[in-house]
């Protein structure tokens, strides 16, 4: 008799992803199976590499009321979240150093679930802002900071709600939320033209706060790997893994943007 085949484990693994996740969200938009969000990701990859191409010989197109309109919508959407982590953890009295995901349908528990599942759909709507830089020829934007980070997000919020819905995920998406309220904020003052440039001075403190934003998630996280709570370590690892990459990744960043830019300056 032959051994199980490399197909064959596969299977299993594929059907251990679609069965072992929360079970209150397996009917809601994209979260049973991987497979739609890997199309999304595999779509936006296509864009990505085919977008520029398309738009080498074309104007750029004038997206203003548009990136108005959206920017706002986000500041929105991610103030509707602030507010529903907040409220939900504070009624759940949930604790802010462990707090294990609640998987019944006690409506609290529901209630947290459903905001995550905004919070992860709000990173699928998130991949809109790379096409406006497409379509507005803004590609010295398209940087693998960029990329990296919206392409990746969607998949570490899609384990989120297909596995943890609730419990220490209110804080990530609680502080993420609070931190794009800023952000959408000044996308969409700055989405008015040049006239609004002397009230954006705050732009490298912007970039200050996601950098705050990702120790607190390590710290966060890191405390739990350590600490007797009943929150999946995996979940944990994963957070403070791919926080550091972003911390990384956004220092650097602010780093070339405002330190060796001003040391550059001095210079000349």
């Amino acid at each position: 008799m032959g051994g199980v085949t490399t197909w064959q484990k596969l299977q299993v693994l594929y059907q251990g992803i679609l069965e072992n996740g929360d079970k209150r969200t397996d009917k809601w938009l994209l979260v049973y199976s991987p497979v739609p969000i890997a199309c999304i990701f595999l779509g936006y990859l296509i864009i990505l590499w085919s977008g520029p191409k398309l738009m080498s010989k074309r104007s750029p197109v004038n997206l203003k009321p548009v990136l108005v309109v959206y920017n706002f919508a986000m500041v929105g959407l991610s103030a509707y979240m602030c507010y529903e982590f907040a409220a939900s953890s504070w009624l759940a009295k949930y604790s802010l150093l462990c707090q294990p995901v609640d998987y019944s349908d006690n409506p609290l528990a529901v209630r947290m679930a459903r905001v995550y599942w905004w919070f992860f759909f709000s990173k699928v709507i998130e991949l809109c802002d790379t096409m406006f830089f497409i379509l507005r020829k803004k590609n010295n934007q398209l940087t693998f900071l960029h990329v990296y980070h919206h392409a990746t997000m969607i998949f570490n919020c899609w384990i989120g709600i297909k596995y943890v819905a609730g419990g220490q995920n209110f804080f990530i998406g609680l502080l993420n939320s609070m931190v794009h309220v800023v952000m959408y904020l000044y996308y969409g003052l700055a989405a008015f033209g040049p006239g609004m440039s002397k009230y954006l001075w705050w732009k490298r403190y912007l970039t200050f706060l996601q950098l705050l934003q990702f120790f607190l998630v390590m710290g966060h996280c890191t405390y739990n790997l350590f600490a007797d709570c009943e929150y999946p370590d995996l979940v944990n690892a994963i957070q403070v893994a791919y926080a550091l990459t972003l911390t990384a990744l956004f220092g650097n960043f602010y780093y070339q943007s405002y330190v060796s830019r001003k040391k550059t300056e001095k210079t000349f």
